[in-house]
């Protein structure tokens, strides 16, 4: 957002506007879903969550609160910026968005901060929901897993609008979520 503002571009605060409440909207569900899984396990120590999950599949927390989980897969979609919910940085968009406002180093910064992101955020998901890493294998495979889940997503359902992610969001996401701090 701060990149976009220096710009100078008349219509950057469009877009920071764009950006700012559909992170604000997708991120809620995370960190409610986040506080669920903290409050279940006594603690913020990832470590001693997947430690809590050893034991057997049940032990996961996908099968002990599955309301945090499925607010924070949806809240992956949205802040990960994967179709539907790449309103900020849209294909169709390219003339007036981040691609023609930078260049070279920093425009493949952004770009590479965007691919590695939600790979990054995946391997948090796994461990904190589905049992960590029992070895390197299983590991690579519930991240891929997990990864594809999302591509199906985008491949599925049409992109939306800004107002239409938000109105999503907070219709779906944040209600599981807070149902998840709930019910812990």
């Amino acid at each position: 957002a701060l990149g976009a503002a220096e710009s100078g571009h008349p219509h950057a605060a469009i877009g920071i506007t764009r950006g700012l409440s559909l992170v604000t909207a997708a991120e809620l569900p995370l960190a409610l879903a986040i506080f669920s899984v903290a409050l279940q396990y006594e603690t913020l120590s990832i470590t001693e969550i997947v430690a809590a999950q050893q034991g057997g599949i049940t032990n996961w927390t996908v099968f002990t609160n599955p309301f945090a989980v499925w607010a924070a897969t949806l809240s992956f979609l949205g802040s990960a910026m994967r179709p539907p919910f790449d309103v900020v940085v849209a294909p169709q968009e390219i003339p007036i968005g981040p691609p023609t406002e930078y260049h070279s180093s920093y425009l493949a910064m952004m770009q590479t901060n965007r691919a590695i992101f939600p790979i990054a955020k995946i391997v948090l998901f796994v461990s904190l929901f589905f049992g960590g890493a029992a070895s390197w294998p299983v590991f690579f495979l519930k991240v891929i897993l997990f990864y594809l889940s999302s591509v199906f997503v985008g491949v599925v359902f049409p992109r939306f609008r800004v107002e239409q992610s938000v109105r999503w969001f907070l219709i779906w996401a944040v209600p599981l979520g807070i149902l998840a701090v709930v019910l812990v």
